[in-house]
């Protein structure tokens, strides 16, 4: 699962594709896995009554359960029912692509998804860092908080913030209400301050969320209890960690997921864990290179005219 990357996603992807892309769907894909589905990991309280799924983890990615919410087919069926009320390709595969980008980042924890349910309940996991939910929202949070979880929406922040343009009011009016039906509709009744504020909205919320809540598990917090057992928060950025919480596999989940002997499973964690770092290093060229070029642009307007 991940804490700031779903909010994050979204507006490096509209950096990207522009006017190619609806942000209204692509954000609600974004959300969609776990919008009417995450509640009940942690449990819903009301009336001194608490609603919980008895196996959070089965119950949130695995089958049976509502895991299916996490299948790349799932999010094509729904984008083709958009597609059907609305009859605009636009939204169709704008949300598609937010749910498959939701889909393929909670393969980052060790329960992962399944991604190709119903044609198996294989969960494909990478295994990086720990699933907790399970152990409550306080504990699950201290958790993902301490190992590579919490590093992983920092990539996006970063990444998200590297692609800063897309958040400016210029940006707003020439490309996402230029493209997306939503807003356009929106903007007969809204004025566009409180549109572009709303737009803005996801993207203040993911940072302030992933700086809070490491705040609040390593500044003020440091340990939560749960069940009577207090579990101290320290990070630990090994792979599949923080190793002091008992982390849910994909092998407990469903039997399918016990073993693959398929060729993409063996070398999955190798193979992805590669390509983040490539696209990680790529950016990071990308932004010494920005800051070279402002450098330089800044040297020759300070510089003097040549003298006559």
């Amino acid at each position: 699962m991940s804490w700031a990357a779903h909010d994050l996603e979204p507006y490096v992807i509209q950096k990207h594709l522009g006017r190619k892309i609806a942000f209204v769907p692509l954000l609600f894909g974004s959300y969609a896995p776990d919008m009417f589905t995450k509640w009940f990991v942690y449990g819903v309280g009301f009336f001194g009554y608490e609603v919980r799924a008895a196996d959070p983890a089965r119950f949130h990615r695995g089958w049976p359960g509502v895991g299916f919410t996490h299948s790349l087919p799932f999010g094509l069926l729904v984008a083709l029912v958009i597609y059907g009320v609305w009859r605009k390709p636009i939204i169709a595969y704008s949300f598609l692509i937010g749910h498959w980008a939701h889909s393929l980042t909670d393969t980052g924890d060790t329960v992962g998804t399944m991604l190709f349910f119903p044609f198996t309940t294989h969960l494909f996991s990478i295994g990086a860092w720990a699933y907790a939910g399970e152990l409550g929202r306080q504990v699950d949070a201290g958790a993902y908080f301490s190992g590579l979880g919490f590093v992983w929406d920092a990539v996006w922040l970063v990444w998200a913030t590297l692609s800063w343009k897309v958040l400016t009011r210029d940006y707003f009016r020439t490309t996402v209400l230029a493209a997306d039906p939503f807003y356009r509709w929106a903007r007969k009744t809204l004025s566009e301050p409180l549109l572009l504020a709303i737009y803005r909205a996801a993207f203040f919320y993911g940072a302030t969320r992933l700086v809070a809540w490491l705040i609040w598990a390593h500044v003020f917090q440091g340990s939560a209890l749960y069940n009577g057992k207090r579990y101290k928060f320290s990070f630990d950025l090994s792979w599949g960690g923080p190793h002091w919480v008992h982390a849910v596999q994909a092998s407990q989940v469903n039997a399918a997921a016990a073993s693959c002997p398929c060729p993409c499973c063996r070398a999955a964690r190798r193979t992805l864990f590669a390509y983040g770092c490539v696209a990680v290093f790529v950016k990071l060229k990308q932004f010494r290179n920005r800051l070279a070029a402002c450098s330089k642009a800044g040297r020759e307007i300070l510089s003097p005219p040549p003298l006559e």
